[in-house]
């Protein structure tokens, strides 16, 4: 706001500018240097993929591909050589790293059963390292029995299906999420096999056969699964 001397003529008088008006107009030219820096601090990019994260992607890295019946997401990782060193929480819980098929295995755990597994380099690592799950909530264990590809015990929903290290050079682990008895069929959850979108409810339909008593899974390179004991 500009001001004039009370009584002056238009001849003689001079503008000046009000003392108030300096004093606010430096206060709102502070806050908006001070705030306007502090914004531009806090804007950070997004981290960047790695080009082999990016390039020729089944799916894009991060997009959905589909859903458990207990609605459990499931991520594509674009590729399996496709390492991007970002980990995942969910409520505080780590899970692993995104979009890796460890992390969907644990992240289903933790939704149906309150646990997750411990450490493991790489997803072959699940059929000799880990024997058991810890629940979250009292740390209280949960055994997990080893199951030959061959067993007389057949897979069950909630089973961890391991694969060997010749696969993609880690293994594998999947999510049985149902067995269709008069069909024959294994329905599994996972990430990072092929990174396709779903069908349905189920990444893949897998065939098994019972010879002798015996159930053997028709998929290359699998050990066996991992049962959980209930």
């Amino acid at each position: 706001m500009m001001g004039y001397r009370r009584n002056a003529s238009p001849e003689t008088a001079s503008p000046r500018i009000d003392f108030s008006f300096k004093i606010s107009a430096f206060l709102l030219g502070w806050v908006l240097l001070t705030h306007g820096a502090y914004c531009r601090a806090e804007v950070t990019e997004a981290p960047s993929l790695p080009p082999i994260c990016s390039a020729q992607c089944a799916t894009p890295f991060g997009e959905v591909l589909g859903r458990s019946p207990r609605g459990v997401v499931a991520y594509s990782n674009c590729r399996a050589e496709c390492v991007v060193p970002q980990s995942h929480e969910v409520d505080g819980t780590y899970t692993g790293l995104k979009w890796q098929c460890v992390e969907y295995a644990r992240r289903w755990l933790l939704v149906n059963h309150g646990a997750v597994f411990g450490d493991v380099d790489i997803a072959a690592d699940i059929w000799t390292k880990i024997d058991r799950l810890t629940k979250v909530a009292d740390q209280s264990e949960i055994p997990l029995a080893a199951r030959l590809n061959g067993s007389p015990e057949p897979p069950r929903r909630g089973d961890l299906l391991i694969y060997a290290k010749a696969l993609y050079d880690t293994g594998h682990v999947a999510v049985v999420l149902g067995v269709d008895a008069a069909r024959n069929l294994i329905r599994v959850g996972e990430q990072n096999f092929e990174n396709d979108p779903w069908s349905g409810s189920n990444a893949r339909e897998i065939a098994y056969i019972e010879r002798a008593g015996r159930v053997w899974v028709l998929d290359p390179y699998l050990i066996g699964w991992k049962q959980v004991l209930r």
